[in-house]
């Protein structure tokens, strides 16, 4: 009796046994599942820009451990879901906090994601015109119909047009408004709201923003940020709002 049971023990062991290393394109296999515009040339692109360090063998080939997978899914959920820039996950990662971590079912929502959602001193990576296709699925004609009416606004460096990653999450909720039928020229009331936001916070520390003294700048700094979060869940709400009449009445 006691050797039919013995297999039944070694079952557990051998599942919680570390899994092999993973290549680069059976990673981006696994999360093509549930991110559509992950691609070989996106993983290595985060690697560049400090997010992973996977091991590589002697002859330079990447392998990916279980944890780098979870870390690689972990940036692409802030990326998705929070809108965070990469230099915020970055800054996460490395200080240890356990944002996006947890599975599904156990994460937490917290307004201090929100915040880091929409910092004011966002990074300054740049982005060039197909790496934007590449990583939102956003058509050209569609960026170029955000760039005319001033939903996106790129800059003109070293004589080549370039993005920030604030572009590149404006594009990429534009391209999923798109899949439904919401134009470019759709977004012009939402531009414009954010216009009307920005100015009434300039009218509040337009001053303080522009004074020489540096405490007094970044304590201007720590307000716009709290005051923009405030705002954005403020107008959050207000549209909760409106969308829960609509839904009664139909």
């Amino acid at each position: 009796m006691a050797s039919a049971t013995e297999p039944t023990r070694r079952t557990p062991e051998s599942a919680s046994r570390p899994r092999k290393a993973l290549t680069i394109g059976a990673v981006c296999k696994i999360l093509q599942g549930e991110f559509d515009d992950v691609s070989i040339s996106k993983i290595r692109y985060l690697e560049d820009q400090k997010l992973l360090s996977p091991r590589r063998t002697s002859g330079g080939y990447r392998l990916y451990s279980q944890s780098d997978v979870e870390r690689l899914r972990t940036i692409l959920r802030l990326q998705r879901d929070e809108f965070l820039p990469l230099r915020v996950i970055r800054q996460e990662l490395a200080a240890g906090n356990d944002i996006g971590l947890l599975s599904d079912g156990d994460r937490k929502p917290t307004s201090g994601a929100v915040r880091r959602a929409i910092l004011v001193d966002t990074s300054r990576t740049y982005l060039s015109l197909e790496e934007i296709v590449e990583e939102t699925g956003a058509r050209e004609e569609l960026i170029g119909e955000l760039e005319n009416f001033g939903i996106v606004k790129p800059e003109k460096r070293e004589g080549r047009t370039v993005y920030d990653e604030t572009d590149r999450e404006i594009i990429r909720a534009a391209n999923e408004l798109s899949r439904v039928g919401v134009g470019a020229r759709n977004l012009r009331v939402i531009r414009s709201s954010a216009d009307r936001e920005a100015q009434l916070l300039e009218a509040l520390l337009g001053p303080s923003l522009r004074s020489r003294n540096p405490d007094r700048r970044k304590e201007a700094l720590q307000s716009l940020e709290s005051l923009a979060a405030t705002v954005s869940h403020l107008e959050h709400l207000l549209l909760v709002r409106d969308l829960r009449r609509l839904a009664g009445d139909y």
